[in-house]
């Protein structure tokens, strides 16, 4: 995720404070992802260093106002305009510990696929009432959390899927045909 460009984004709208922006980050993904506030102070300064914002002064409050340059809406609308590359795939940690588990001895590849599992699907259930409670009272407001809610949805929706691949390949090896 481009905690960069999330911010350069935010920073169209209007000047904003570090504190504002995570807020506002925050409420516009759904608290899907949160931010830690020195990440948002360390970006802002790589970002003012960069030339993509500056500083307006403070607010009166002992915060420091943030506002975007037009590089930054240059650099923002290049992101906005670009695809997610897909050449190199995230980590995904449950991958990886499933196939070191697979290649050593005395560990139990279907207690971590059960306990992943049963995790999973906790997750999907709680994605897919939050997404219900928001639909019921939609407000236009609310349409950039339900389409985070759906990512989460349907990530979690294959993940468990590919659990069960990896029990039914679990058992193809306990079970080998004759």
């Amino acid at each position: 995720m481009s905690i960069r460009h999330s911010l350069l984004a935010l920073l169209q709208d209007r000047p904003r404070y570090g504190y504002q922006l995570r807020t506002e980050f925050e409420d516009r993904t759904g608290s899907s992802w949160p931010l830690n506030i020195g990440q948002v102070y360390t970006t802002l300064d790589r970002l003012e260093r960069d030339g993509l914002v500056r500083k307006e002064g403070g607010d009166g409050g002992g915060h420091v106002i943030y506002s975007i340059t037009e590089s930054g809406r240059t650099e923002v609308g290049g992101w906005f305009a670009s695809p997610v590359a897909r050449t190199k795939p995230a980590r995904n940690e449950l991958a990886i510990k499933l196939a070191l588990g697979l290649t050593l001895p005395g560990v139990d590849v279907g207690a971590i696929i059960q306990a992943q599992r049963s995790v999973s699907i906790k997750a999907l259930q709680d994605h897919t009432k939050s997404r219900r409670d928001i639909s019921a009272q939609q407000r236009p407001a609310d349409t950039a959390r339900l389409l985070v809610l759906d990512s989460l949805i349907f990530q979690t929706e294959a993940e468990v899927r590919w659990l069960d691949l990896c029990e039914a390949r679990l058992m193809q090896l306990a079970n080998p045909p004759r």
